[in-house]
């Protein structure tokens, strides 16, 4: 399906603030970026860098005085996701260098407090799609989904004490349960059509049956209609953007989600 997603993003600037932004999608597996636009007001320079996790970076200094920030994609996704309960576990002698990263404790991912607890839940299971499935099952019983509950990023461990989170808290607690049975996970920002409230999104893809499946503990089903923007062990590093001196908080943030293929402008 198509997707038209955009963002504005409006800041107040008190002196000249170095940032950050992790705006741009970029064409993958199971999306094409067809077209997009980026705003500065006021115009200044920006330097484009790529993480080490392929996301696409903005850097710049934002001067004093009102400064604003909007994008545009227009994006062709998955209209489903693919879900296969016969994906295996990967024995670790057998992952990818580029995967084993995944498998770490990470600063809001402390696996290495999960495993007695998941080892509990998933027993009895079939290694592979079916213990993260059962996994996922047991977040969306457990942890309610509250959006707006929470302004800054909380490890997994106090999710599991609070039993209430956003989607990037739900994602995590997930995904620290499955790197404690040995299954890597990363963390996916982005934007999902029919999100309520509508805001930037968070869900979370395992590694099993030699590739990466999508979850998302928030929603009822996996829908398509999702544009990944940027991919990390966590929230540490797929922030939308970060800043670098003062706190700078956006005085307005507005998020678009429409089907349909429009046209970036």
């Amino acid at each position: 399906m198509w997707i038209r997603a955009s963002s504005e993003f409006q800041f107040e600037v008190r002196s000249p603030t170095p940032l950050i932004f992790m705006l741009r999608p970029r064409s993958g597996a199971q999306q094409w970026v067809a077209s997009e636009s980026y705003t500065l007001t006021p115009n200044v320079p920006v330097v484009e860098v790529t993480d080490k996790y392929g996301n696409l970076c903005q850097r710049i200094v934002a001067p004093p005085g009102d400064f604003g920030i909007s994008t545009v994609a227009v994006v062709e996704t998955a209209d489903e996701y693919d879900q296969n309960r016969e994906a295996g576990f990967i024995d670790i002698p057998k992952l990818p260098e580029s995967v084993l990263e995944y498998l770490l404790p990470s600063r809001y991912c402390e696996s290495d407090r999960f495993g007695k607890m998941t080892l509990d839940l998933v027993k009895n299971i079939e290694p592979g799609y079916q213990q993260v499935e059962r996994v996922v099952d047991w977040v969306k019983e457990n942890i309610k989904f509250k959006p707006l509950s929470s302004t800054y990023p909380v490890s997994a461990v106090e999710v599991n004490k609070r039993r209430e989170g956003v989607c990037r808290d739900l994602a995590q607690i997930s995904m620290a349960m499955c790197r404690s049975i040995c299954i890597p996970t990363r963390l996916v920002v982005g934007y999902l059509h029919g999100l309520e409230p509508m805001d930037i999104h968070a869900w979370f893809e395992a590694y099993i049956g030699d590739r990466w499946y999508v979850f998302d503990p928030t929603q009822e089903n996996l829908k398509g209609g999702r544009i990944a923007i940027a991919y990390g062990r966590d929230a540490a590093d797929v922030a939308i953007y970060n800043q670098y001196g003062p706190l700078l908080l956006p005085k307005k943030m507005v998020v678009s989600v429409k089907a349909g293929r429009g046209a970036a402008s």
